[in-house]
């Protein structure tokens, strides 16, 4: 079995690093944000994220939410702009004009540093690191200086496992809300239909969310269409699902416990696994539109505009950090064919 940790391969015109294990390989892209640009199955031919040759840096740097894995810190969005914590207020840049919100923070929009690329045992490792601090344009209205370390590791056993690390490197409380902008690839099989898939995710209610698509701070039933993704039954694409946020449960893989989603080609029983760690207490999903080739089913530790409502952090997912402590999750994707 082959593991091989290339530091120095282009993709799109820069710097990135592939890792290989196996049967899989992933592309990461530290320069923009750590973002995993491919995984690739080529065994059983599978495209994991949303991935084209022929999608330039230009039109890829327009957009990068919607391509890859990108992680988002501070993600999805906050009440015009506000950020409320137990210490502070502070003001973000409404980049949602149409809902007077600010939207998906910029960790994934800056460079970052390669501080790990090598070969572990049976694991192909890539560790980035993002450094937050009064010379990044945005410490002016968040002047809460972070880090934040994204270990990726590759195997054959276990496929692409992503650790996020969050540390508060100042004195005042750091709120904790991160997401990744999961872009699955529609069809998941090479040569595949977008029609034969399906979504499973094991959701526990519903977050109402209102018209400016933050929450209302209800939590509701299930409803016959919310219990399509609980059932597997769910078509990601071809119709349009615009913002569907639930609170996550433990599910079922191959009659075992499993806290993720599964989407599997009906055709072909080809599947991509999303495991996460329990610290992921949130689902929202999304497709723009449902007829752009992909979907976002997104992990999040804490609901929308978490730090300005109402409800208790155990409900909301809020938590804050002091100066010194840390923050982890992870998650991993894998294939079954």
């Amino acid at each position: 079995m082959s593991i091989t940790v290339d530091s120095a391969f282009e993709c799109k015109g820069i710097s990135c690093v592939k890792l290989t294990a196996g049967r899989y390989f992933a592309v990461i892209s530290p320069l923009t944000g750590s973002s995993v640009l491919r995984l690739f199955d080529t065994v059983n031919q599978i495209e994991v994220f949303r991935y084209s040759d022929s999608c330039t840096l230009a039109q890829y740097n327009r957009a990068r939410e919607i391509w890859g894995l990108p992680t988002l810190y501070l993600p999805n969005r906050f009440d015009g702009g506000l950020l409320k914590t137990s210490d502070g207020e502070y003001h973000l840049p409404v980049n949602e004009t149409l809902f007077n919100n600010h939207l998906h923070g910029w960790a994934h929009k800056r460079a970052h540093r390669v501080e790990v690329a090598e070969v572990r045992g049976d694991k192909a490792v890539c560790v980035t690191v993002y450094d937050y601090d009064e010379n990044d344009p945005m410490f002016s209205c968040f002047p809460l200086p972070f880090r934040l370390t994204y270990t990726y590791e590759l195997s054959e056993a276990e496929g692409l496992k992503q650790t996020l690390k969050l540390e508060n490197l100042g004195d005042k409380r750091l709120p904790v809300s991160l997401c990744t902008h999961t872009c699955i690839n529609a069809p998941i099989s090479v040569g595949g239909k977008q029609s034969s898939l399906r979504l499973t995710v094991p959701i526990g209610e519903r977050c109402e969310l209102n018209e400016r698509c933050l929450p209302t701070e209800k939590l509701l039933p299930l409803t016959y269409k919310d219990m399509r993704y609980k059932n597997g039954s769910m078509r990601p694409v071809l119709h349009t699902i615009n913002n569907d946020m639930y609170t996550a449960e433990t599910g079922e893989l191959d009659g075992k416990p499993f806290y993720g989603v599964t989407v599997t080609d009906k055709a072909t029983g080809k599947r991509v696994l999303n495991e996460v760690s329990h610290e992921y207490k949130f689902w929202n999903m999304w497709n723009d539109r449902g007829g752009n080739g992909y979907f976002c089913p997104e992990p999040m530790t804490a609901m929308i505009n978490a730090a300005n409502l109402g409800l208790k952090n155990d409900v909301s997912g809020h938590r804050e950090l002091k100066k010194g402590e840390s923050f982890e999750c992870w998650q991993r994707f894998f294939t079954l064919a």
